[in-house]
């Protein structure tokens, strides 16, 4: 006979997810494997000639990499033989200012900073991102998509998330050809939302560098590094390359992070024996050697992989610290779904919801789950009313804010019609008015029309071989009267000239005016200091619309 509380329990949401014990030689190791290198640096005329215990003749090339351009040798040496201890205490010590914390990391290797961190529990860490994440103001992104590629959904959605506060928005496609209509309706759609909201659509490489030099998009992320030669070079990568294709973006004006995440080598099957948060370090320190801006870390779309090994959270919480102390812009994940009980991926999301992070979600999903081509997110917009009211309970600001329904419909209305107009100016596949009509409230693709799927991707490809650019989206958007979208386009493609938004940690207001690390610093010093949640945006977060007054009754 069974015990009946163990039948409860293993029906229980969170015994549905799976779990595994630590292989330390293939990698299933969170943080602290006896396998990862020992810290060490020796420096001989300016280079670096051992770095964790590896001489440089033996040298991969990411230890190259890392060698040449990313740790600063002028303190090297003194920072390395500092105790590691003694460093994290000045990470926590409100005190001690973020640029001295900012100065000592860069001046480490791979293994010492994970030595130094290995020191936190969860709570000190996120004390230290309280102090270390770049930006002063956190904020948040959507992930906007649905299994039809659906553009008018696409907008609506868009429209909707830009108005609850997301900062930037990401689209991806189900069928790869869609990729310029979903980049035109998220463009669209965040525009009528929230003027100054960037977006991104995220697909191979070179696709997405072309819409972004086109003015289909404003930034990227999907550029992704690895933390073994193996995988690096199984995608026919190395860190120059990616380097490279950086530089390229900066030099059309648009902004851009990479993506790593724990986890990624051992699903790739080369992890080399090694942690993965030491793996997940090296990534780091390529992106700082690259002269990138900004990372999207967390585990990302590998969050299944630590998550199901010991101190697996921990560790995801410790890649983001060490991106912050890096000065990288970090997009802290908690995107995609990795577990079925709610309790364990609000658990997951508390780490950085609490401390803030540059963007709290590299992806929330704006869709319900079923919607969502990101594999699936760790929130939705069925979530739309915990995320508000939990900060609401805790007074955190995690980057979004109520909304009414009202305000909901007409936004969602206007960036349907927005498109219609849009679509038709470009010779584009009509949106009808029953499409307008099923955008304007639908919660998602069940609610929506079909469209001729054919036509919308031969379009879409004759709109390229065309030459369309977003100059072309501002007159046509004018020409149809939505003359304030078409500002907005126009100003982001002004943007790109300006090059104001590829400062660390940048996103725009609803005027268009930067906010980054450089004009916008993380000033926490303690109790007291740094940002606050106080005045309008206090009074914002508070007022969920179901609350009543207790006045009234």
């Amino acid at each position: 006979m069974r015990s009946k509380r163990f039948e409860v329990l293993s029906k229980r949401p969170v015994n549905q997810d799976g779990y595994v014990k630590e292989w330390v030689e293939e990698g299933f190791i969170a943080m602290e494997s006896p396998q990862d290198p020992k810290p060490s640096i020796r420096i001989e005329n300016g280079k670096i000639v051992e770095l964790d215990g590896k001489r440089r003749e033996d040298f991969d090339l990411i230890d190259t990499f890392i060698a040449n351009y990313a740790i600063r040798l002028e303190r090297a040496e003194e920072v390395m033989a500092m105790d590691s201890r003694k460093i994290a205490n000045m990470i926590l010590t409100p005190t001690v200012p973020r640029s001295e914390i900012a100065s000592l990391a860069k001046s480490m290797t791979p293994a010492k900073m994970v030595e130094v961190v290995s020191n936190f529990n969860v709570v000190e860490m996120m004390q230290s991102m309280q102090k270390m994440r770049a930006r002063r103001t956190m904020a948040n992104q959507a992930h906007v998509t649905n299994v039809n590629d659906n553009p008018v959904q696409i907008a609506a959605d868009a429209a909707e998330g830009a108005l609850r506060g997301f900062a930037e928005e990401e689209t991806t496609v189900a069928v790869a050809r869609y990729a310029p209509l979903n980049a035109i309706s998220i463009l669209v759609g965040s525009q009528a939302g929230r003027p100054g909201v960037l977006t991104q659509c995220s697909l191979e490489e070179a696709t997405e560098l072309e819409l972004g030099m086109r003015g289909f998009t404003a930034y990227a992320e999907t550029i992704s590094v690895y933390g073994t030669e193996d995988v690096f070079t199984d995608g026919d990568d190395t860190p120059w390359s990616k380097a490279f294709l950086a530089s390229a973006y900066a030099s059309r004006g648009l902004k851009m992070r990479f993506t790593s995440g724990t986890g990624s080598e051992v699903q790739m099957g080369q992890a080399e024996g090694k942690s993965m948060l030491y793996l997940e370090t090296r990534c780091l320190y390529i992106t700082k050697g690259a002269g990138v801006q900004g990372i999207q870390n967390g585990s990302v779309s590998c969050i299944g992989i630590p998550a199901a090994v010991p101190s697996g959270i921990r560790a995801v919480l410790a890649e983001n610290l060490i991106a912050a102390m890096l000065d990288l812009e970090c997009a802290s994940s908690n995107d995609q779904t990795f577990s079925h009980s709610d309790l364990r991926r609000t658990a997951r999301t508390l780490m950085q919801f609490c401390p803030g992070t540059d963007f709290i979600c590299s992806g929330y999903s704006s869709t319900p789950n079923y919607d969502n081509m990101f594999a699936g997110s760790n929130w939705d917009a069925e979530d739309y009313d915990d995320w508000t009211i939990i900060q609401r309970d805790l007074k955190v600001n995690g980057g979004l804010k109520p909304a009414t329904e009202d305000a909901v419909v007409a936004v969602r209305n206007k960036a349907a019609r927005a498109l219609q107009g849009l679509f038709a100016e470009l010779g584009l596949p009509a949106i009808t008015d029953k499409e307008v009509e099923a955008a304007t409230y639908a919660n998602g693709s069940k609610d929506m029309p079909p469209r001729d799927k054919v036509a919308d991707i031969k379009a879409a490809a004759d709109l390229m071989n065309r030459g369309v650019t977003g100059i072309d989206f501002v007159k046509g958007l004018a020409k149809r009267g939505f003359n304030d979208l078409a500002q907005s386009v126009l100003n982001l493609l002004k943007q790109k000239i300006a090059g104001d938004y590829l400062q660390t940690s940048a996103i725009f207001d609803d005027k268009f005016n930067v906010i980054s690390a450089i004009n916008n610093p993380n000033d926490y010093a303690g109790v007291g200091t740094g940002y606050r949640l106080e005045g309008e945006d206090w009074e914002v977060i508070k007022n969920i619309p179901n609350a009543i007054d207790p006045r009234d009754i």
